[in-house]
């Protein structure tokens, strides 16, 4: 094998040196711990730069590295299949052949011949990786990934001294711009925030002009999405998200559990991914509505979650459950509503309606809401990133929902405003009996007041 050079037939531009220089020190190797965010105009080398990172530190330690896009199939659209400018496939430009000892395309990773491994994975399916100790990881358009992924990998870099690169344009005020802010005012991470008069070719043009950016608001792109996409602006709103508006006016605070009031709860309830459960208390009747709690968790069998509920302090009211909760559960062969009763858990079926209808109930509902920050932050990031989904071929928003992190908890709030919302079950909050959570089981039927 002749000799190889990493960066294989690339050069970082200005802009992207500061991110290497961070990550390896002045020998080339990696520095222990690294941490970096970097926030990046559309169309500026974003994947391509944190690829070249990725092949040389394959490289210089010995270990497994992951490419970690929102979604596995994002992963692969982008990454694994991606094209560059020039013809080329992104991958083999990056790791040359000649280091490679075997390359999977089903599980979309590459071996290399000192050790090292490189994989494509998903924050979608962040649970899966379970066992495995990567010591460097890019997240890639971490502002719409789901950031429990961090939370999960974060512990697994501390101790084996790994670096973390996230690299992202921005998409609103959400967990992307909370940890820019966190990183900015961090002395032991790097930041940036690059808008396109802050990039340009080695040649002196910018890589973005003013008349192209121009164009692309002329040719019918929002002049605020153009912000986002171009200069970087949080405060554009998450383009597509449903509830912008509706979020703006509820509350995120410290709202605790008041033990002398019922617990009600809300459920979208996962066979096969995610179950999502939120908790809430009344505070007058008629008036806010607490937030107290917010569970969600992937491949947990719905058995144990009625155990788990029962394992809290609460006293329950009502729970809700989507129309569907009278399908047959495949694990038992029975129905879902009636597996729940024999484990203590009597739901109350939300209305069928259509899905515009039950997201039109929703932002009725939401400006109610108080939520507890430490204990309702996870299910208020999947409300505020609950959006439509996007046509990449034909740039434009479908009309229903992207199916990712953010949609099980947003699923879960809709059944709750179907049910206890204005229209549906007007009152609901208040004409159920209550289910003592350590006593024993009790079929709890709706309470006729005249």
């Amino acid at each position: 094998m002749g000799e190889i050079t990493l960066p294989n037939d690339w050069a970082a531009r200005h802009y992207q040196r500061p991110m290497f220089q961070f990550v390896f020190d002045e020998d080339g190797n990696i520095v222990e711990g690294a941490r970096a965010v970097e926030v990046w105009h559309r169309r500026c080398g974003k994947d391509s730069a944190s690829l070249q990172l990725m092949s040389i530190a394959s490289q210089r330690r010995i270990g497994t590295y992951w490419t970690m896009l929102p979604t596995l199939v994002q992963a692969r659209r982008v990454i694994w299949d991606g094209i560059d400018k020039q013809g080329r496939r992104m991958i083999d430009q990056a790791f040359p052949k000649e280091l490679r000892a075997s390359v999977n395309n089903s599980e979309m990773k590459i071996e290399f011949k000192n050790g090292s491994i490189w994989q494509c994975v998903g924050s979608d399916n962040y649970d899966a990786l379970v066992g495995t100790n990567p010591v460097g990881v890019v997240f890639s358009e971490y502002s719409i990934a789901d950031p429990r992924a961090w939370d999960f990998i974060r512990p697994i870099l501390a101790e084996n001294d790994g670096f973390a690169v996230f690299i992202y344009t921005p998409r609103g005020k959400n967990h992307g711009h909370t940890l820019y802010e966190m990183a900015k005012n961090n002395p032991k991470w790097h930041s940036s925030l690059l808008t396109i008069e802050d990039t340009y070719r080695d040649d002196g043009t910018h890589v973005i002009t003013q008349e192209m950016y121009q164009d692309e608001i002329d040719a019918g792109m929002d002049p605020q999405l153009a912000l986002q996409e171009f200069y970087c602006s949080f405060d554009a709103g998450l383009f597509g998200a449903y509830y912008t508006d509706a979020m703006a006016k509820a509350k995120l605070g410290e709202f605790p559990w008041n033990p002398s009031k019922p617990v009600h709860t809300s459920w979208d309830l996962g066979l096969r991914d995610a179950t999502a459960i939120w908790f809430f208390q009344e505070t007058v009747p008629g008036g806010p509505i607490n937030v107290i709690n917010y569970l969600e968790e992937n491949n947990v069998p719905l058995t144990s979650w009625y155990k788990r509920i029962h394992e809290l302090p609460y006293t329950y009211g009502t729970h809700a459950a989507p129309h569907d909760i009278k399908k047959r559960d495949p694990d038992y062969g029975v129905r879902s509503i009636d597996t729940a009763a024999e484990f203590g858990v009597y739901f109350e079926e939300a209305p069928n309606v259509h899905l515009k209808t039950g997201i039109d109930v929703t932002k009725n509902f939401l400006p109610r809401l108080q939520f507890d920050k430490v204990n309702a932050g996870r299910g208020w990031d999947c409300l505020t990133n609950y959006r439509r989904e996007y046509n990449n071929k034909l740039q434009v928003f479908m009309d229903r929902p992207s199916h990712d992190w953010a949609s099980h908890g947003a699923d879960a709030m809709r059944y709750a405003a179907l049910t206890f919302g204005e229209g549906f079950h007007s009152g609901a909050l208040d004409t159920f009996s209550i289910i003592p959570s350590h006593g024993a089981p009790r079929r709890i039927m709706r309470q006729n007041h005249g």
